[in-house]
């Protein structure tokens, strides 16, 4: 997650959302008291685009618009390792980690999500894979003028591993055996659109789309009765968007993990930012793009990063026996071939 000075929202009825998530709101018929509206603006280094179905009032959508803002701060201030001074990066400068470090409710959330999934994955998500993320130019260090030598690949994926951690509910500590760098990224920002969804709730706001880079929670329907519809993107490179597929999800979260955006060539060579924890290198098979869709954001988030670090054959394994909706995108000779676990079927409509 980067670090960024939340502004002020902008309010609008809304009209057209980031490529992926096309909410399908034009032409249809609202009622005169019911309208989608639209709250967004800058965070973690991306955008937020929020739809909620609520009667004209401004000064109500002022007042959701700026507690959004302070969710989300809270979660960058506690969750960044962009920021010097953020709860994250303060535990991640501790020469000593043996003994237990307080930490706040919501950072001991998303670690002992982080340790689930991992523990599922068999560590194909790891949050202490950063120093390894950072050496391949990925972090909040400057992009190497080369590629990692053998040598300082080792040596710095031998101080990584999950195993590493271990969390204490009450109160709320996490400790580490040996000094571990933790980056929260592959989560947090689907946890940040959790909390935004929790605020939403308390704020007796019934129907919403919250979207934050990509990542997707719905609740409620829209004032014609319809399902909130979303869109799968194809994995172009290039900065093009098109549409795989769309799904409907009336209620739940979705988030995709691919590696066709954020990637560097050196010498020839194509470098994805997804890191395999276990070789300490960018992934390199053909699975392109994997969508997950989950009770919780941060879960989904989370599992769509480590299935992509596992590959086509593993990770629809897991799913198909865990029985996670997900859909996969691979690389074929002909273009894109597309594959999707039972239980994912239900929410695609075309």
């Amino acid at each position: 997650m980067t670090s960024s000075i939340v502004q002020p929202a902008r309010v609008a009825i809304a009209s057209v959302l980031a490529m992926l998530v096309l909410a399908a709101l034009a032409g249809c018929s609202f009622q005169q008291e019911d309208e989608v509206w639209e709250i967004s603006g800058p965070v973690f280094g991306t955008l937020y685009h929020i739809s909620v179905v609520l009667p004209e009032d401004h000064e109500r959508l002022e007042v959701l618009a700026q507690g959004i803002d302070e969710a989300l701060e809270k979660v960058d201030a506690s969750m960044s390792t962009w920021r010097e001074n953020s709860e994250l990066s303060k535990l991640n400068h501790l020469d000593d980690q043996s003994d237990w470090t307080p930490v706040s409710e919501p950072l001991f959330e998303v670690l002992s999500r982080s340790l689930e999934i991992s523990r599922l994955t068999d560590g194909a998500f790891d949050i202490t894979i950063g120093p390894v993320v950072n050496l391949w130019g990925f972090g909040p260090d400057a992009r190497p003028e080369q590629v990692p030598s053998d040598e300082a690949l080792a040596r710095t994926l031998a101080a990584t591993g999950f195993e590493h951690l271990s969390l204490r509910a009450d109160p709320p500590a996490v400790k580490a055996d040996r000094p571990q760098y933790i980056d929260l990224s592959a989560i947090a920002k689907g946890y940040g659109v959790d909390v935004v969804a929790r605020y939403l709730d308390s704020e007796g706001v019934k129907a919403y789309l919250v979207e934050i880079g990509g990542e997707v929670r719905t609740q409620g329907r829209k004032p014609d009765g319809s399902a909130w519809r979303l869109a799968i993107e194809q994995p172009v490179e290039g900065g093009e968007h098109t549409v795989n597929r769309i799904v409907t999800l009336p209620s739940g979260a979705m988030a995709t993990s691919g590696d066709y955006r954020n990637y560097y060539e050196s010498e020839g060579r194509r470098f994805s930012h997804t890191i395999d924890p276990e070789t300490g290198k960018p992934i390199e098979h053909h699975l392109a793009s994997v969508t997950v869709i989950a009770d919780d954001t941060m879960t989904a988030d989370a599992l769509a990063t480590g299935f992509t670090v596992m590959g086509y054959e593993r990770a629809s394994a897991l799913a198909t026996r865990e029985n996670i909706p997900a859909y996969f995108i691979i690389r074929a000779e002909n273009g894109f071939e597309s594959h999707q676990t039972p239980a994912f079927s239900s929410y695609v409509i075309q």
